[in-house]
C-alpha cells in the first residue's frame, strides 16, 4: 500500500508505454490501459509490477469498470495519465460530423470520464492527474479541425480540474507534444514532412518518447508537488516560432 500507483492510458505504444516504463524505473506500480486488447497483453506480458486493464476510454461504463479494477488490485492510485488519443485528419468541408464525434469521444471524452472516474481515489492520495493534449491545440494547423480542436479542449478542461479539485490536493497539468518520432509518425511521415518539421522546429529534430515520458512523469512527482493548471509544450521550440519563416531563421531580414 506504500508503492505509488499511476494509471496510464494509452498504454500499448509510444508515450504511453515509455511513460509506464519509466514509472516502473522510478518503483511505482503501473495499471496499463488500452483499447487494444492483443497489444497490451503483449507488453504488459513482459513486464512485473503491471496491471493490464482492456478498456475503451469513450465508454463510461468501461471507465467506471476500469478504475474498480485499478483501485482494486492497486489499492491506491497517485497519478493518472490521460494519453489515450486518435487522430484523424482532412479538411473542413469533408470532415463529417461522424468523424468528428470519434475523435472527441476518445480525446475529450475520454479524458472527462476517466479523470472523473479516478477523482475519488485520486483524493486519498493527493495525487496527479497529466493530461496529454498536442500543440496543434495551442496552435492551429491545417487538416487538423476535429484533433485540433479535442485537444484545445484538454487544455481548458485541464485549467477547469486545477482551479476546482486543488482543494483536495489533487494537482492537474498538461503536456502537448509537438512530433514525436514514433513508429506511427515515421510510418506516415514522409521525408518531405520530416524535413520540413525539422526546419521550423527550433531544435531541429523531433522528440522521442522518452523525452516526453520525462516530463509527464516529472509532473506526476513530488518534485513538480507546486505545480498545478499548468501547460507545458514538450516540442523542442516548435510553438515559441509562431508561423516565422524557418529560411529566415538567424539570418538578417532584407529590404
Amino acid at each position: 500500500m506504500d508503492q505509488k500507483t499511476a494509471v496510464v492510458t494509452g498504454a500499448a505504444r509510444g508515450i504511453g508505454l515509455a511513460t509506464a516504463d519509466l514509472f516502473l524505473e522510478m518503483g511505482w506500480r503501473v495499471v496499463m490501459v488500452d483499447r487494444d486488447a492483443e497489444a497490451l497483453e503483449a507488453e504488459a506480458g513482459q513486464r512485473q509490477s503491471v496491471r493490464a486493464v482492456h478498456c475503451d476510454v469513450s465508454d463510461p461504463d468501461a471507465v467506471t469498470a476500469m478504475a474498480e479494477a485499478a483501485a482494486g488490485w492497486a489499492g491506491r492510485i497517485d497519478a493518472l495519465v490521460n494519453n489515450a488519443g486518435v487522430a484523424e485528419f482532412g479538411p473542413i468541408e469533408q470532415t463529417d460530423f461522424a468523424t468528428w464525434r470519434r475523435v472527441m469521444a476518445t480525446n475529450l471524452d475520454g479524458v472527462f470520464l476517466c479523470s472523473q472516474a479516478l477523482v475519488p481515489a485520486l483524493k486519498e492520495t493527493r495525487g496527479a492527474i497529466l493530461n496529454i493534449a498536442s500543440i496543434s491545440g495551442l496552435r492551429a494547423s491545417t487538416l487538423r479541425v476535429a484533433y485540433g480542436t479535442s485537444k484545445a479542449a484538454v487544455i481548458q478542461l485541464t485549467k477547469q480540474q486545477a482551479a476546482e479539485l486543488g482543494e483536495y490536493g489533487i494537482r492537474a497539468n498538461c503536456v502537448c507534444p509537438g512530433p514525436v518520432r514514433t513508429k506511427l509518425a515515421m510510418a506516415v511521415h514522409t521525408q518531405e514532412i520530416i524535413d520540413a518539421y525539422h526546419d521550423a522546429i527550433p531544435l531541429n529534430r523531433y522528440g522521442t518518447e522518452r523525452e516526453l515520458a520525462e516530463v509527464i512523469t516529472f509532473l506526476c512527482s513530488d518534485k513538480a508537488s507546486y505545480v498545478t493548471g499548468q501547460v507545458l509544450a514538450a516540442d523542442g521550440g516548435f510553438d515559441s516560432t509562431g508561423v516565422g519563416l524557418p529560411a529566415l531563421r538567424g539570418k538578417p531580414a532584407r529590404a
